[in-house]
């Protein structure tokens, strides 16, 4: 499963468009989209506000349950020892209570939730169940059975335990979201009045976090708009510096500038991220339509999707458990290959080379140093390895026809920045018959879609390796773009289940 990885291994800046110039005021003072500095464009934990519903969800289940086993030692007796009937009130006083709250929408923590409501939800989500279950207990009891107390006492327990900490949930939901902690970085297209009115109400709630505005018609757009700036022309977004740090883009225009939302849409298509098209802001109520609905509902996809945010939390999971099965098996052969190339050729032992990564940003892959040590490499690539390149070393002849010079980026993988399943990073200026490969695939940037990995669809159907012709980097692109389609768990398990033998049997492809 050692063919290739990317996730924050690139070059976070994208080709200029051929023949762009740079935005002027019509002062004719250049204005600077890469001086712009504000600590609200800090990448935001982009998976908090799910992060805390499951957080919140698992410590409901937490309290119950040490109260429902607390109640149970009350009464003399133990899990292991009591009969299965005398067990079961305390075995569903955690099952009863997630269930109520599931019913009663206690975990749907939202900002545009009016906090009474979400409370209201908590208490009855964890007193009903917990009260009907008592009585169930009590009707239910006979002369052997229950002291109904101990059960009362447990599912009591368990309902003001669970009630503290959905409030103590909501506390911190809101302190972060003041704090802009849970805000999307957006960017906004169109010096537009529904730019405007989305700024403003913004300035409010802090749902998102507006980094700047751009406009294709720069001399007709003031400084700022509500007190977020006009940082460039559309040109000047593309080569954008910061755009690796942007999770959507947002293009605000009336709904009858067909020719122009056009004309927008084209040029923005070549960028991995989200973009969405606003058209309208009439359609939402003021009062109770959030900025997150007014960011999704009214827009349409046009390039991208919206995020499955728990896809991506269950990616991240597997991603960690089994990077560190796979640390502990390789450990031996890590240390083994490490040796072997520090005896083999002098040099360092590790090779950190600049790649692109997820929303094209940079990132340092870690491999073991298979070829003569050029540190120019590290930075960028000049030239892809061909057979028989005479820069690979002999220990890199080995560890690259079988991919283990690539293990090493289960670091990647733990920090975050490389998945186990994706397509792999290509370095900075990869080059294929003297072209950039990310001008000759049009949808090239929607690779990096998804974070880089070190193996792939693409590897384990023989897009292993260098790219020598057009031909060959269509198909890998085809096929990476394949994947982001259909990522899922489960198509992860095929791919890595299929990447061993494809690996140690595949001698068609040079490394």
């Amino acid at each position: 499963m050692l063919a290739g990885a990317t996730t924050r291994d690139a070059e976070a800046q994208f080709a200029p468009p051929s023949g762009a110039q740079p935005a002027l005021l019509p002062s004719g003072t250049l204005r600077k989209a890469n001086d712009f500095e504000n600590d609200a464009t800090q990448l935001p934990a982009r998976m908090l506000p799910l992060a805390i519903r499951e957080g919140a969800r698992l410590l409901a289940a937490a309290v119950a349950t040490l109260s429902a086993y607390a109640a149970l030692r009350m009464s003399g007796e133990t899990l292991l020892n009591a009969q299965v009937a005398y067990a079961l009130p305390y075995i569903l006083i955690p099952v009863a209570s997630l269930i109520g709250l599931h019913l009663f929408g206690a975990f749907q923590v939202s900002l545009n939730r009016p906090v009474a409501e979400q409370l209201r939800s908590a208490v009855l989500g964890a007193l009903v169940p917990n009260a009907l279950l008592t009585g169930a207990v009590y009707l239910l009891n006979d002369r052997q059975s229950h002291d109904i107390r101990d059960v009362a006492f447990g599912a009591a327990a368990a309902a003001v335990g669970i009630i503290t900490v959905l409030a103590a949930v909501m506390t911190v939901t809101r302190l972060l979201a003041r704090s802009g902690r849970l805000s999307e970085n957006i960017v906004i297209v169109g010096a537009t009045e529904n730019a405007r009115r989305l700024i403003l109400r913004n300035s409010e709630s802090h749902e998102l976090n507006i980094v700047g505005v751009f406009d294709d018609r720069l001399s007709r757009a003031p400084e700022d708009i509500a007190g977020v700036k006009v940082l460039g022309r559309l040109d000047d977004l593309l080569t954008w510096d910061r755009l690796p740090d942007i999770d959507r883009i947002v293009v605000t225009v009336t709904s009858d500038a067909r020719s122009r939302v056009r004309t927008l849409i084209d040029k923005l298509r070549i960028l991995p991220h989200r973009i969405v098209l606003l058209l309208d802001l009439d359609g939402f109520d003021p009062e109770t339509a959030s900025l997150s609905q007014i960011a999704h509902s009214p827009a349409a996809y046009v390039s991208g999707a919206p995020r499955d945010v728990r896809r991506a939390l269950t990616k991240r999971a597997s991603d960690i458990v089994f990077a560190l099965l796979l640390a502990i098996v390789f450990s031996p052969i890590l240390l083994a290959v490490a040796i072997a190339v520090k005896l083999d050729s002098p040099g360092p032992v590790f090779f950190r080379q600049k790649r692109h990564g997820f929303n094209n940003q940079l990132i340092r892959v870690w491999k073991f140093r298979s070829m003569k040590t050029d540190a120019a490499a590290e930075e960028r690539m000049a030239e892809q390895a061909t057979a028989d390149d005479p820069r690979v070393t002999r220990v890199g002849r080995i560890i690259r026809r079988t991919s283990l010079d690539e293990l090493p980026q289960l670091l990647n993988v733990l920090t975050g920045e490389m998945s186990l399943v994706g397509p792999r990073p290509h370095a900075v200026g990869m080059t294929t018959e003297t072209i950039q490969v990310h001008d000759i695939v049009g949808d090239y940037a929607h690779r990096h879609r998804v974070k880089p990995g070190i193996t792939g669809w693409a590897q384990v159907n023989g897009s292993r390796g260098p790219v020598h012709t057009r031909e060959e980097v269509r198909e890998r692109i085809r096929l990476d773009l394949e994947y982001v389609n259909r990522s899922s768990f489960w198509f992860d398990i095929y791919i890595m289940l299929k990447t061993a033998p494809c690996l140690f049997g595949d001698r068609t492809r040079s490394r």
